[in-house]
């Protein structure tokens, strides 16, 4: 019996000679990431341990994006905390304000996860690297703590499910809409620690930015990873961000990837296949990512805020899908318009491709790369009553402020016609 592409990742990274679902293995990890809510708890349980060196100052990423630029003292005090232990104990890449970027964009753009790696992140959208072919999973902060000591964490390998898609995609449907519309159909549980498989014609031609989207919701049906096989796409992507000059010297560009692929015979608890020829763009209502309706179902919900960024749809094509429909007009009177780069680099490219200025024009605020509202963090918090429409990752109930305000979640471009609106509008509606 044959391996899926999840089980030979994991087992690549161990000195087994087979594993199987369930089995709790230990393995090296390629890449350790912290952000300035989860690394504090991991470097306060490191410094404690008394250790006097890291396991590789090149293979632990620590990136300040959830609070930052810093909103209070508090928020100022996380993030003091990740610029001393990257001093104190010579890590490589870590990314102060001005080269930051939400971690989740990050990291693939400057080449620091590469095809067949194993990756820990202390955040739970640490899946997202999966797009890359990559097994990457969140983890606890002690799990972290220890993975700075020795380069090790303990995995239960999970069983994996296959989701294939079929069909032609209808014009401004894209990666949101299909991970959208898969929560919908298996639920917040439905693939509950297992490692989801994206596959089939239409995810072959899928770009990156929208198979990133799929892979970072992945957590959002309960799994541990969202893999999509490497092809011709991903490598083009990966041997652009190798060759980018990128902020820093990356332990990346000095060591080769290797692409994984799952075996024709390989198990799977379950294959799920889909047509999706008819999908029109899909939203998520409150309070849960599995509430999910098609936009036309939703044409009467008004709206206070509209949110276009975050490490699910932040990325270039996002933006230019956004601003496309946005050119030339103005939101809803009333209405907040706020969008967010999710790096350095999205951010320049917006503003020389004149995007920057559409956003602001059209009444929105441009604002410098961070997690910002997705969390209730800044720049977008809700107040009693208010809605919003964003382009994140999730709605639970207080997400983005009072626990009395609803969160629905679309892609860019239903984003951005709602916004001209003031109500959850069809992107074609808006044309």
């Amino acid at each position: 019996m044959g391996y899926t592409i999840a089980e030979k990742i994991l087992l690549a990274h161990t000195d087994k000679a087979g594993i199987k679902p369930g089995e709790f293995i230990e393995a090296g990890v390629d890449i350790a990431l912290g952000n300035d809510i989860t690394a504090p708890i991991a470097i306060e349980e490191f410094r404690k341990s008394g250790f006097k060196k890291v396991f590789n100052n090149k293979k632990i990423v620590l990136v300040p994006d959830h609070f930052a630029p810093a909103k209070d003292l508090r928020s100022a005090n996380q993030c003091k905390i990740l610029a001393d232990f990257a001093r104190d104990f010579g890590i490589v890449n870590y990314f102060e304000i001005g080269c930051m970027g939400i971690e989740h964009a990050l990291l693939p753009e400057l080449g620091l996860v590469l095809p067949g790696d194993l990756v820990i992140g202390a955040d739970s959208h640490t899946c997202t690297y999966g797009a890359l072919g990559i097994y990457s999973t969140g983890v606890g902060s002690t799990d972290l703590a220890r993975a700075f000591i020795d380069g090790k964490c303990w995995f239960k390998v999970p069983a994996s499910i296959k989701y294939i898609y079929k069909g032609k995609l209808n014009k401004w449907v894209g990666g949101k809409d299909l991970v959208l519309f898969t929560i919908g159909n298996i639920g917040v549980d439905g693939a509950l620690y297992k490692a989801m498989e994206f596959a089939g014609p239409v995810i072959r031609k899928l770009g990156m930015d929208d198979r990133f989207s799929m892979s970072n919701m992945a957590i959002e049906a309960g799994a541990r990873a969202g893999i999509i096989e490497p092809d011709e796409i991903t490598e083009s992507y990966v041997k652009a961000a190798i060759k980018s000059p990128g902020q820093k010297v990356t332990s990346a560009k000095r060591r080769k990837y290797r692409i994984f692929k799952s075996d024709p015979d390989a198990r799977y608890e379950k294959v799920c296949e889909w047509d999706i020829s008819d999908l029109e763009p899909q939203v998520t209502c409150p309070h849960l990512p599995s509430n999910v309706k098609p936009v036309s179902e939703l044409k009467g919900i008004k709206l206070d805020q509209v949110v276009i960024g975050s490490c699910t749809n932040g990325r270039i094509s996002d933006l230019r899908a956004a601003a496309k429909i946005l050119k030339g007009k103005k939101i809803k009177a009333g209405l907040r318009l706020i969008v967010i780069p999710a790096t350095q680099k999205i951010y320049l490219e917006a503003v020389n491709e004149g995007l920057a200025e559409i956003f602001v024009k059209a009444g929105g605020v441009f604002s410098t790369p961070t997690c910002g509202p997705c969390l209730g963090g800044h720049i977008g918090i809700l107040t009693e009553g208010e809605s919003c429409l964003a382009t994140t990752n999730r709605n639970f109930i207080g997400r983005m402020g009072h626990p009395r305000s609803n969160v629905y979640l679309s892609g860019p471009a239903v984003a951005a016609a709602s916004a001209l609106t003031g109500r959850i509008t069809h992107p074609q509606e808006a044309m």
